[in-house]
């Protein structure tokens, strides 16, 4: 598998980002297209993401691709997402009929999250920063998803005993969303920061990419 980075100066405009993509699109030897984020303020981010082709769109960023994945349909999964429903599928932990608090509403992690845990037939709760009584609804929880992007937000006393734990946060200093304290010697299953979440998503980036470099030599077959 070969890789181009594409680097553009941070001067660089939302139409210089798009023709790039644009490029890239057009490229038939080019699967999978990533961009990197969070992109500079002036950047249209969305414009950006929605540029990419679907069938090239191996980070499930496109607004089309969210779709598809809301609808249960084929499509490419946010890899962050993405990548810890194969962590559980690999560690055969059921998700249905469990109850699922999902805490942090990106559009890019807790939403297709909260969506990827209900088509697996979980009981999602999408919770954020500004949920009431956000420690009551992690209580009752059984699966735990830390996707607010604030360091430490989620206490460990917040965490019932024999509850599956996934921190999907990182910040300097090797630290999650969930603050770990005891969570090891009381939860079902805990994923560590670093080393967790993190490797998940980039090998199902990689996945995602073969499957669409797959699907590209099959069509002109």
């Amino acid at each position: 598998m070969d890789s181009i980075v594409i680097k553009l100066p941070a001067s660089a405009a939302t139409d210089d980002v798009l023709s790039a993509i644009d490029k890239l699109n057009a490229d038939k030897t080019v699967h999978g297209i990533l961009l990197q984020h969070p992109v500079p303020a002036h950047v249209n981010e969305r414009r950006c993401f929605d540029r990419i082709s679907i069938s090239k769109d191996v980070d499930g960023v496109t607004s089309h691709g969210f779709g598809l994945m809301a609808l249960g349909e084929p499509a490419f999964g946010s890899a962050t997402p993405a990548g810890i429903m194969r962590l559980l599928a690999h560690y055969k932990i059921d998700v249905s009929g469990k109850r699922a608090v999902v805490v942090g509403r990106s559009p890019i992690l807790g939403k297709p999250m909260a969506l990827m845990l209900s088509n697996a037939n979980a009981t999602v709760t999408l919770c954020h920063s500004k949920t009431s009584n956000l420690e009551a609804e992690i209580r009752r929880a059984e699966i735990i998803v830390g996707a607010v992007g604030k360091p430490n937000f989620i206490r460990s006393n917040w965490i019932s005993d024999g509850a599956i734990v996934i921190d999907a946060g990182y910040h300097p200093g090797g630290i999650g969303d969930i603050h770990p304290d005891d969570l090891m010697g009381r939860c079902a299953a805990v994923t560590p920061v670093p080393g967790g979440v993190g490797p998940m998503t980039i090998s199902t980036l990689i996945a995602q990419t073969v499957s669409a470099a797959e699907r590209a030599c099959a069509a002109i077959q």
